[in-house]
C-alpha cells in the first residue's frame, strides 16, 4: 500500500494519474495547503520541502521499511523503477524520458505557477511580470509543439511514459494560463489524446470535492506569505 499525500492541483495529479496508470494499491491522505497542512511536522518528516505531494511506500522494493519520497519527479521515477512501467530502460529511450521529465520540472511548471499566480492571485496588476511570464508560457508551449511534431503521439518517442504524465496536468490549466491551445495544434492533439485515458479521467477526479471555489484571504496567506523565517521551529503557523 502507497500512502498518497495530495491535494488536486497539477503538481498532486501527475502522481495521481501514475498510480491509477500503474494499477497500484494506494490511498490519498489530503493535505490542505490552504490551511498550512503542509507545515506540519509529521508532514516535514517527509516532505521537508513542505510541498506536495509527497508519498509513503509501505511495500517497497526489496522489503524493509517504508519508503517516503518527495518532489513529483523523484516520485514519478520511483514509481516507474518500483512497477518497470513508463520510463524504458533503453540508453537513448530513456535519456528521451529524463530530459522531458526535468524539462517540466524546470521550465512548464514553475514558469506556469507563475504566470497563473500573477494573473489570477496577485493582490495588484503587475504588467511586466505578466508580460514576462506569459511569454515565457508560450514559448515552452511552442517547444513542446515542436517536439510532438517530431515524434507523434506522445512526448518523449514512441511510447506514453512518466513525462506525459508530468507535463499533462500543467497543460490541463492552459485556460487559467490564457494559453490557446488552437495556436498549438500538436499540443492539442496530444492533449485531447490523452484525456481520454481511463486512468488520467480517474487521476482528475481523485479529491475533486477538496477543491474550494475561490482562494480566501487566510489561504492566500499561507501559500504566498512563507518565508524561511516563519518555518523556523514553532513559527510554521506564523
Amino acid at each position: 500500500m502507497i500512502d498518497l499525500h495530495y491535494w488536486p492541483t497539477p503538481n498532486g495529479w501527475k502522481i495521481s494519474i501514475m498510480l491509477e496508470e500503474c494499477g497500484l494499491p494506494y490511498r490519498m491522505l489530503p493535505v490542505n495547503i490552504g490551511r498550512g497542512e503542509q507545515f506540519k511536522p509529521e508532514f516535514l518528516a517527509i516532505s521537508p520541502n513542505n510541498r506536495m505531494p509527497a508519498i509513503v511506500d509501505h511495500d517497497p522494493p526489496g522489503g524493509g521499511a517504508p519508503v517516503s519520497v518527495f518532489e513529483t519527479g523523484a516520485i514519478l521515477i520511483y514509481l516507474a523503477e518500483k512497477t518497470g512501467r513508463f520510463c524504458p530502460s533503453g540508453l537513448r529511450e530513456r535519456k528521451a524520458v529524463l530530459e522531458w521529465l526535468m524539462w517540466q520540472m524546470g521550465g512548464l511548471g514553475p514558469m506556469a505557477g507563475q504566470n497563473g499566480h500573477f494573473l489570477l492571485y496577485a493582490p495588484e496588476k503587475v504588467p511586466y511580470a505578466i508580460e514576462r511570464y506569459g511569454k515565457e508560457v508560450d514559448r515552452l508551449y511552442g517547444v513542446l509543439d515542436g517536439q510532438l511534431a517530431r515524434t507523434g503521439a506522445h512526448v518523449a518517442g514512441a511510447e506514453y511514459s512518466i513525462a506525459d504524465m508530468a507535463i499533462f496536468p500543467w497543460v490541463r490549466t492552459h485556460k487559467m494560463q490564457q494559453v490557446d491551445l488552437d495556436k498549438f495544434p500538436h499540443v492539442k492533439k496530444w492533449y485531447d489524446r490523452l484525456f481520454e485515458r481511463p486512468a488520467v479521467q480517474r487521476g482528475l477526479d481523485l479529491g475533486r470535492e477538496l477543491r474550494a471555489p475561490k482562494m480566501d484571504d487566510e489561504a492566500r496567506k499561507v501559500l504566498f506569505g512563507q518565508t524561511a523565517a516563519t518555518l523556523a521551529p514553532g513559527a510554521a503557523k506564523a
